[in-house]
C-alpha cells in the first residue's frame, strides 16, 4: 500500500482522445447531502475500464471559457459496483465543485483521464487484517471503495471506521454505511464524531484529540499491530491531528497511510523560492510522449508542464500541485527540481521519476520521457 494526493485545473482548448482519456456517459446523478453528490458513470461500449479501490478519476470540463481538470476519488468498488461512481463536495468558490452539480444531467457524456492513484491495497481472500480508517467530510470517498472491497474479498478481514463532520446532515453515505453494518455484522464498525452534535446525539462530538482517541480504541477491536494497518483522508488539519495522536499511541510511521486533497496549485513566490536558483535562466527540456518527442524552452519561473501545456502538447495532469502524480514522468538525463515532492515516493525519486508539474529543469540536458 502507498499514499498519494490531488486536485486543480488547467487549461487548453479540447484535448485529443488518446490512450488516457475517455469519453463516458453520465448513468445517474445522486444526492448525497445537501452538499454533496455521487457521479455515476457507465463502462464505455469499448471495454470495461479497470481500476483499484483508492483510486480516482480526473474529471474533464469547459467551465467558464476555460478547460478545467480536478481529481475526484472513486467510492465505488471494482468487485461490487458495475459503474464507475464519484462523489463530489461544493467547496466555497470552487469551479468544479460547484458547476458539476449545477449543470451535469444523466446523459451527458464528460470526458475523463483513466484511473490514477496509489492509495491503493491488493484484497487476497486469504488476508486476514484489520484496517482502522480515519476519514473526514468528502474525505470518505475513497474510504467507501476499499471498504466494500474488503468486505467483499477478505472474509476474515474487519475495518473500523472513525468519520468526522461538521454536523449529522453533512454525513456522506450514512444510510449505506448503516446497511452495510447490519449486512456485515461484526465486521465494520462505524463511528461518528460530529463538530456540532445535536441534543440527542449519543454518539462522540468536538475535535478527535488525544482523550477520545484512548476511548476509541477500547471500543473498536484490537488485532495487534501485525495484523492492523491505519489509513487517514481528509483535511490537512485532521490527519496532521490523527498521525500526532498515533504517535502518542506508538503506531509505527509504516503502518500509517494517507491520501490528501489539496485545494489549489503553489503560489508563484513559492514556486520560485523552490527552484532552488539564483540563476534566473530558461532552459530547453525535452519530453517523449506517446511515441513523439518535443522540445521545449521553459523559463525559470514556469514549470515544465505548464510550458508544455501552452505549447499545445497534451500531456497527462491533473492536480497539478505536486500531489496526484498523473504527470509523473523519468528524468533520463538532467537535473529537475521540485517545488513539492510528496507525491512520490523514496523509491520512485531514487529511480528519476520528476512530477512535470512542479518541475522546473536546473541543467540544459533535461530528457524526461512520460508514460
Amino acid at each position: 500500500m502507498a499514499f498519494g494526493l490531488f486536485k486543480k485545473s488547467a487549461k487548453k482548448e479540447e484535448a485529443p482522445a488518446g490512450p488516457h482519456y475517455h469519453d463516458l456517459t453520465v448513468k445517474e446523478i445522486i444526492a448525497e447531502t445537501k452538499d454533496a453528490i455521487s457521479i455515476a458513470f457507465e463502462q464505455p461500449s469499448s471495454g470495461t475500464i479497470h481500476y483499484k479501490s483508492g483510486q480516482f478519476l480526473t474529471l474533464i470540463a469547459t467551465v467558464e471559457g476555460k478547460e478545467v481538470r480536478r481529481a475526484y476519488s472513486l467510492c465505488s468498488s471494482p468487485f461490487v459496483d458495475k459503474d464507475l461512481v464519484v462523489s463530489v463536495k461544493r467547496v466555497d468558490k470552487g469551479l468544479m465543485s460547484n458547476w458539476l452539480p449545477d449543470n451535469l444531467k444523466a446523459g451527458a457524456k464528460m470526458r475523463v483521464m483513466e484511473p490514477m492513484g496509489q492509495f491503493t491495497t491488493e484484497f487476497k481472500k486469504e488476508n486476514k487484517r484489520h484496517l482502522i480508517l480515519f476519514a473526514g467530510g468528502s474525505g470518505i470517498t475513497p474510504m467507501m471503495s476499499i471498504i466494500k472491497s474488503l468486505l467483499n474479498q477478505e472474509p476474515d478481514s474487519i475495518c473500523s471506521l472513525i468519520y468526522c463532520n461538521r454536523d449529522i446532515d453533512s454525513i456522506i453515505f450514512k444510510n449505506h454505511f448503516d446497511q452495510l453494518q447490519t449486512a456485515y455484522e461484526g465486521r465494520l464498525h462505524v463511528i461518528h464524531i460530529l463538530d456540532n452534535a445535536p441534543m440527542n446525539w449519543q454518539g462522540y462530538s468536538g475535535l478527535l484529540n488525544k482523550e477520545m482517541l484512548t476511548k476509541l480504541f477500547e471500543r473498536i477491536p484490537n488485532w495487534g499491530l501485525e495484523k492492523t494497518t491505519y489509513l487517514m483522508c481528509g483535511p490537512e488539519g485532521m490527519m496532521k491531528n490523527v498521525e500526532a495522536l498515533l504517535a502518542e499511541h506508538s503506531i509505527p510511521a509504516d503502518k500509517i497511510f494517507k491520501e490528501s486533497f489539496v485545494s489549489g496549485v503553489l503560489d508563484k513566490a513559492k514556486k520560485e523560492e523552490a527552484t532552488g536558483s539564483s540563476e534566473k535562466k530558461a532552459r530547453e527540456v525535452t519530453i517523449r510522449y506517446d511515441g513523439n518527442e518535443y522540445k521545449i524552452l521553459v523559463e525559470h519561473n514556469r514549470t515544465i508542464l505548464e510550458t508544455a501545456l501552452d505549447k499545445g502538447i497534451d500531456l497527462p495532469y491533473s492536480c497539478q500541485s505536486g500531489l496526484c502524480t498523473a504527470c509523473r514522468g523519468k528524468a533520463l538525463s538532467g537535473q529537475v527540481k521540485l517545488d513539492e515532492e510528496e507525491g512520490l515516493s523514496k523509491s520512485e525519486r531514487a529511480e528519476g521519476y520528476v512530477l512535470t508539474c512542479v518541475g522546473h529543469p536546473l541543467t540544459d540536458d533535461v530528457v524526461i520521457e512520460i508514460g
